[in-house]
């Protein structure tokens, strides 16, 4: 069996969502389902790239990750693009024997059964700024596939008011979930430095708006990759 990957790298640091700050190791899956209008990994999605994409083996996925490892068991993150569109339980059955941990994020449009052999599934559905339409049956599908999975969250770029409503929306669907909120970065083009201001700005907005609101479930938390390294590729 043959995937598709875009990049693996690390360790570095994860920089958004649960489990921020942790040490990782990344495996970015090549190929998507979805077009978002702000995509910060067009390498990973659109069919523009995918001549760079590597075709691998899941053995060789797996050295590749404990090489950069060393050998010490860490956490990985699948991502991509949607790394729900390929067979990635080999990879985590591997890890998992040798004491590593994973994390997949995926949008939750397409239900694999080794969603329930992650120990983070990290659902991150799309709002209106986007461009996309969640279909919230196969949402629902992704969070029963995630059910032996040792924890299953919700994580949702806010970029304008449009969006915060949807977000409120969405959790409503899905109580359950723990969630989290965080400030989309307008500016994703890796060769363009990022303004640390206006992502202040926007990320003091979101905690406003949450507090304003009384939407005490949800957890706030920048993109701290974007802050420390800006767009650039790789960390």
């Amino acid at each position: 069996m043959t995937l598709r990957i875009a990049e693996i790298f690390g360790p570095t640091i994860q920089g958004e969502g649960a489990l921020i700050g942790e040490p990782t190791v990344f495996i970015r899956a090549g190929g998507c389902d979805y077009r978002c209008s702000w995509c910060d990994s067009l390498h990973a999605v659109d069919s523009a790239y995918r001549e760079t994409w590597r075709p691998m083996q899941p053995d060789a996925i797996w050295e590749e990750v404990r090489r950069l490892s060393g050998g010490q068991p860490l956490t990985v993150s699948i991502s991509g693009g949607n790394p729900a569109i390929q067979d990635f339980a080999p990879v985590i059955g591997r890890g998992k024997a040798e004491g590593y941990r994973f994390a997949c994020e995926t949008q939750g449009s397409i239900a694999r059964d080794w969603f329930g052999d992650l120990d983070w599934l990290v659902l991150s559905p799309k709002p209106p700024s986007s461009g996309e339409q969640v279909d919230w049956e196969a949402f629902a599908k992704c969070v029963a596939a995630g059910q032996g999975a040792g924890a299953t969250v919700m994580k949702i770029v806010i970029f304008d008011e449009a969006d915060f409503n949807w977000a409120r929306e969405a959790a409503a669907r899905f109580p359950d979930l723990p969630l989290y909120l965080q400030p989309g970065n307008p500016e994703v083009d890796p060769q363009t430095p990022v303004d640390l201001e206006t992502l202040s700005e926007r990320m003091l907005w979101l905690v406003d708006r949450v507090t304003e609101a009384g939407w005490f479930s949800a957890r706030v938390l920048p993109q701290l990759h974007v802050f420390l390294w800006g767009n650039k590729r790789g960390v």
